[in-house]
């Protein structure tokens, strides 16, 4: 059998390439599967019926709020919770496998055998689910320096850097530091540099998923926190992409070689990073899809 590319139906059924896109993780085109992250859909495939009364269902931030308000377990408010703390804590280096996480969720308890983990590892497991419980209750109010702060704060409160003099635990870094082995803003520019790019940012009325990712780039390339900056910025990623009615995503561990790629690459090749993430879209609307069928995308 001959198979399409996203790409290629597009260009065929005079569609975007997100609708196609779409259309694939949500089932709508039978058949259609990721190899090596890539849609291959079948030539024999038929164009789906479009609907065109307006969508009158519930935002993904509409579902979660009511999940969360009303404590409901094993919805998406609950793997959110879980499988975001997890992946972005493992990303930095985090020792606490998935399901360490979400016993920890869960009961609130520790509850580890036959083995040791950081303390460190455990308070800022604890700390992501509240920076996720803020992000969602902030969602619909434009960035701040502040509600930045503040994350910082709750995400490294109680660690063993918050007990360095050197380090601002809800502040700016006072240390010159790098990431990815490049050298970041200096810290007496960062409130300065920070300042633009909120200003810059909030100006945009209506913002695009390559906008969301702009300001990630911009943001890690600052790296304005002494630490905690990668988990910072995928909370507010994950933060914009629901105030703009934009399909979330987490970025999981078979990922983070090709998202790290995609951040070094962006001013030369924004397609390594728009890629990567259209991925873990993609994927992210699959789980969707499951908990809560009658979301429309």
């Amino acid at each position: 059998m001959k198979y399409f590319s996203v790409s290629e139906l597009a260009k065929k059924w005079k569609l975007s390439e997100r609708t196609v896109r779409n259309y694939c993780s949500t089932g709508k085109i039978t058949d259609a599967f990721l190899e090596e992250n890539v849609w291959k859909i079948p030539n024999t495939a038929e164009r789906p019926e479009r609907k065109n009364k307006k969508n009158e269902e519930l935002s993904i931030l509409d579902i979660i709020r009511q999940e969360k308000s009303s404590k409901i377990s094993g919805r998406l408010y609950h793997k959110i919770q879980i499988d975001l703390t997890y992946n972005s804590n493992h990303i930095e280096g985090g020792t606490l496998t998935h399901e360490q996480t979400r016993y920890i969720f869960e009961t609130n308890t520790i509850g580890i055998e036959d083995s040791s983990v950081k303390v460190d590892d455990i308070v800022e497991t604890a700390n992501h689910f509240k920076c996720i419980d803020m992000i969602i209750d902030n969602a619909n109010y434009d960035l701040s320096e502040n509600f930045i702060k503040k994350l910082h704060l709750t995400l490294k409160s109680g660690t063993s850097d918050s007990r360095k003099n050197w380090f601002a635990v809800g502040d700016y870094k006072k240390l010159s530091n790098e990431v990815g082995g490049l050298e970041t803003t200096s810290p007496k520019k960062v409130s300065f540099e920070i300042k633009k790019l909120l200003s810059s940012y909030n100006k945009k009325n209506k913002k695009t998923f390559e906008d969301l990712l702009d300001f990630h780039y911009k943001f890690e390339k600052i790296h304005p926190f002494q630490d905690g900056n990668g988990r910072i910025g995928r909370l507010i990623l994950f933060k914009e992409c629901l105030k703009n009615n934009i399909v979330p995503f987490i970025i999981t561990e078979d990922l983070k070689l090709y998202y790290y790629r995609g951040l070094a690459q962006w001013n030369n090749q924004k397609g390594y990073l728009l890629d990567t993430c259209l991925t873990a879209q993609d994927r992210f609307k699959v789980v969707i899809k499951n908990l809560c069928p009658n979301i429309k995308f």
